[in-house]
């Protein structure tokens, strides 16, 4: 199929759709037709998650990708998810719906910078959180998630100087429970550094009785009033074993689809961001994750791109920090 013009300069796929069509019933059968998967993030929206063959968090998303035998695998999150997929499936073809889903923290780590950052500081090991570009992933030691940054950090011996990045509060989090000393990358993400404490203090005060649930990437004032800190997999999985009925979440507004799916009678109240009176909405969404629709995911599939391509040099550099996670992983599971 030769993409059309007006596709390349979208990046994605803008064909018109019946208003008609049952576009889950339609996904699902071209993806038993293609031999194909469709994964998705916990960020994306409701609609997104439902018609998917497997939903997650980075790490989660990379181990099923890496055992898939399907021949296309369509990856509903953002930009490095889909270079995720493809280094670990060299000879699938893996599938975004739109190239402009890219990510603010990897955006906040240039792999030229990086370098000369690591040449400043010779004698140091690399540790790259997942959300990273290919070239970023290709410079580095070992890849981790925020489900796994402990147990890998910890795998390495007590006196290692490490490098960390990009993810600056994530790695001072990591610092704080290790006892470590990394030296860390001056990155972040744009959702979770923009939750408002004097909010979510307000929505405590409401709901004395709430369990306050916060991710790792938001800053040190809003991890100081956390009753959990982890990745949104460890989060989620905290709320349904807990027997309290009422949290305030403190990650991407994404995550409470599937967690209202599994814990139906229980309150879930997302965790505002600090300009949620002057945009009038409560809830701190990624604005990339929300490029995924289910109209682009349908013309994805249909006709097979935006279609994710990786450098051969770099991905075969790449490919080794991040098998070396999954291997730790899974090892010391």
């Amino acid at each position: 199929m030769q993409v059309k013009e007006s596709w390349k300069e979208k990046g994605y796929v803008d064909e018109p759709i019946d208003d008609n069509l049952d576009l889950s019933a339609e996904i699902r059968r071209l993806c038993k037709e293609k031999n194909a998967v469709v994964l998705a993030h916990y960020y994306t929206e409701g609609a997104v998650q439902d018609v998917a063959d497997f939903v997650g968090d980075s790490l989660a998303l990379a181990q099923w990708a890496a055992k898939t035998d399907a021949d296309i695998i369509v990856m509903c999150g953002v930009h490095f998810m889909g270079e995720t997929n493809k280094i670990l499936c060299p000879g699938k073809k893996v599938l975004v719906c739109d190239l402009n889903a890219g990510c603010s923290l990897a955006d906040s780590c240039n792999a030229d910078d990086l370098k000369k950052f690591i040449d400043e500081h010779p004698g140091h090991k690399v540790v790259s959180y997942v959300n990273t570009t290919a070239a970023v992933k290709a410079l580095t030691d070992v890849v981790v998630t925020s489900s796994n940054a402990k147990l890998i950090v910890d795998s390495f011996p007590k006196d290692e100087k490490l490098i960390f990045g990009p993810d600056k509060n994530l790695g001072n989090y990591i610092n704080s429970v290790t006892g470590r000393q990394m030296l860390l990358w001056n990155g972040g993400c744009h959702v979770h550094g923009q939750f408002s404490l004097a909010g979510i203090l307000q929505i405590k005060k409401e709901h004395p009785e709430a369990k306050i649930l916060v991710h790792p990437e938001c800053p040190s004032p809003i991890q100081a009033v956390a009753d959990v800190i982890g990745s949104t997999a460890a989060l989620l999985n905290f709320a349904i074993k807990d027997e309290s009925n009422v949290f305030i979440v403190a990650t991407e507004s994404g995550i409470l689809h599937e967690m209202t799916k599994r814990c139906p009678e229980k309150t879930f109240i997302p965790a505002p961001p600090e300009a949620s009176e002057s945009i009038g909405c409560s809830c701190n969404e990624c604005s990339f994750m929300r490029l995924n629709t289910l109209k682009k995911l349908y013309n994805t599939l249909k006709y097979e791109w935006p279609e994710i391509e990786v450098d051969a040099e770099i991905a075969e550099k790449a490919i080794k920090p991040i098998e070396k996670m999954l291997e730790i992983s899974k090892r010391l599971k």
